[in-house]
């Protein structure tokens, strides 16, 4: 069995598979102030009279950090940063802590200016003076050669919680988004380790020591263990679990637009046939760019619960939540309310329900069913303008899918694929006022949680290979060994497919599910004079982002199991 538990803005939602499927369920309501709670509620709700060892693996997939970072509650973080020559690095400055330092590696990978010991000891003294316990190192060629990160993380010493150097996080050259990356793993550390020495203990406690995975920004899994190395992975991992949940349903040769939505915002993204969209370089978190890899996704400050206002004649909706719908023993109206008016059958209060769309119709100046049918338009348009805003946008620049760039491709969604607590009447709606079919996934409430569960570990490395310089290195996995004059691109391309794999097993997946793939391998000559003096390679390999193997089982015995819930029809009592 597997345990999926995704903690959504509204409610956390808990998963039991096994080889019938969907073995047990739960939704709890989402404690901001204490998540464990909520977390230990969801699993305790799914494992009563479980043995331990029947269960496989727990995946979570948590708001926390992303939360963390949107609501600008992060603690303070030292930046060291190295560039020599080019842009001034304070161009990129992300916080207050932030120190640039002499020392400079060109993009070979040579040494031009060495690192003033002396300079990273005074900038050390005044991070420890100033409570500083998590910093950020980053040189600018420092994926060409770590050395002067290594050093300064060596001079630092153990004077510090937590020590993160960007050449780990990730193999692309970009300075400022490394910047940005390096600085939120140190950010975000401190609340990570929290939450994961918590589950972990709880767990204990309670008789479950059964390894735990997070879901990451990509679609895919990491042990929890790996995860303290590489906390800002977890960013942005809500909105993949949507996802990971809708890719078993997605037509094939299909543009498709994922909606989920939930009680606080809906979270949107593209799939080209059944192939996620990629964020081109990385994560994008407010005014943060990062190297972190992510689906491409958009969240829209609306769902279920976001509360209706009357302005002027016009209704506004959200973009805050102010509790559940009325119907559900909140006390603003909200689109959740404007359903159960019209006839949805969501076991709601109809007589609350009612009385919260009294006040709009009022204010409007019509029935309360007329109010009901135009917040729920409202709601469904508001949607609808949001997903054409998205799809233009990514229209925009080149497709990247998980798999590959699609050169000249433009997206055209045709379909809908709709999941979250509402979704059949969304779904309904959205494809009566639009030229889209759309069709709800299977298991709609707790499609998120599944796609978590079902998630595979993913990774990437990146391999440089200079054979005038006699080296191959792979920046992210502190590797680096010798290399003779007459070592082949297909030599690295071997070496690059060999770490990764052990890698991925390193972060939690399993030897018989690895799909691994060549993403980009060039080779450049070297030439002084009239004589070419080496080689230089480059190569990035991926395990692909994808469903573990025996999902398909899982999967269609969910969709055996399906049947649809009655919706309403626009306008009807």
């Amino acid at each position: 069995m597997i345990i999926g538990l995704d903690v959504g803005g509204t409610h956390t939602d808990v998963v039991l598979l096994g080889e019938h499927g969907i073995e047990c369920r739960a939704k709890v309501p989402t404690t901001h102030d204490d998540l464990l709670l909520c977390v230990w509620k969801g699993l305790e709700a799914v494992t009563l009279g479980v043995r331990p060892h029947d269960v496989e693996r727990i995946v979570l997939s948590t708001t926390l950090t992303t939360n963390a970072i949107a609501e600008e509650k992060l603690p303070p973080v030292g930046m060291i940063v190295s560039s020599g020559p080019g842009l001034d690095p304070e161009f990129f400055r992300t916080n207050e802590h932030y120190y640039t330092v002499s020392g400079s590696i060109d993009h070979r990978g040579r040494e031009i200016q060495p690192l003033e010991p002396m300079e990273i000891e005074a900038v050390a003294a005044k991070l420890r003076k100033e409570g500083v316990r998590h910093v950020g190192v980053v040189g600018k060629f420092s994926v060409r050669n770590p050395k002067h990160e290594t050093q300064i993380q060596e001079i630092l010493g153990d004077h510090f919680e937590y020590v993160v150097l960007g050449h780990r996080l990730s193999g692309n050259l970009n300075f400022p988004r490394r910047i940005a990356t390096a600085y939120l793993n140190a950010a975000v550390y401190p609340l990570h380790k929290k939450f994961f020495d918590a589950v972990r203990r709880s767990l204990k406690k309670n008789g479950l020591p059964i390894p735990i995975h997070i879901l990451k920004a990509d679609g895919g899994t990491m042990s929890f263990d790996a995860s303290l190395d590489l906390p800002g992975q977890t960013i942005l991992s809500g909105p993949a679990a949507s996802v990971m949940g809708s890719l078993p349903f997605a037509s094939e040769g299909v543009d498709t637009i994922v909606l989920d939505i939930g009680g606080t915002t809906t979270d949107m993204a593209v799939l080209v046939g059944t192939a996620p969209l990629l964020a081109e370089q990385g994560a994008e978190l407010g005014s943060f760019r990062t190297l972190i890899r992510a689906l491409k996704t958009t969240s829209l400050a609306l769902g279920g619960d976001s509360v209706v206002r009357v302005q002027n004649g016009r209704i506004h909706l959200g973009p805050d939540r102010l509790g559940p719908a009325m119907a559900f023993g909140g006390s603003s109206p909200t689109p959740t309310d404007a359903i159960v008016v019209l006839g949805g059958d969501l076991k709601g209060d109809r007589d609350a329900a009612a009385r919260g769309m009294a006040h709009v119709a009022q204010a409007l100046g019509v029935s309360v069913q007329d109010a009901a049918q135009q917040v729920f338009d409202a709601a469904c348009r508001r949607i609808l303008d949001a997903a054409e805003d998205m799809v233009q946008a990514i229209n925009a620049k080149p497709v990247y899918t998980v798999h590959e760039l699609l050169e000249g491709y433009q997206v055209q969604p045709k379909e809908l694929l709709v999941l979250g607590g509402p979704a059949p009447y969304f779904a309904k709606r959205l494809q009566e006022i639009s030229s889209y079919s759309a069709r709800v996934v299977p298991q709609w409430e707790v499609a998120n949680a599944v796609g978590a569960a079902l998630a595979r570990t993913t990774c990437e490395l990146t391999l440089f290979v200079d054979t005038e310089r006699g080296i191959a290195t792979a920046p992210e996995e502190a590797f680096h060994q010798p290399v003779k004059r007459d070592f082949t691109l297909d030599k690295a391309v071997s070496l690059a497919l060999e770490l990764l794999s052990h890698k991925a097993v390193r972060e939690g997946a399993t030897p018989d599910d690895l799909e691994t793939e060549v993403l980009e391998k060039l080779q450049f000559n070297m030439v002084r004079g009239f004589y070419t003096t080496g080689k230089y390679y480059r190569v990035k390999v991926q395990v692909k982002p994808g469903l573990i193997g025996h999902y398909r089982s899982v999967m269609q015995r969910m969709q055996n199991a399906y049947t649809a819930v009655p919706c309403f029809s626009a306008g009807s009592p």
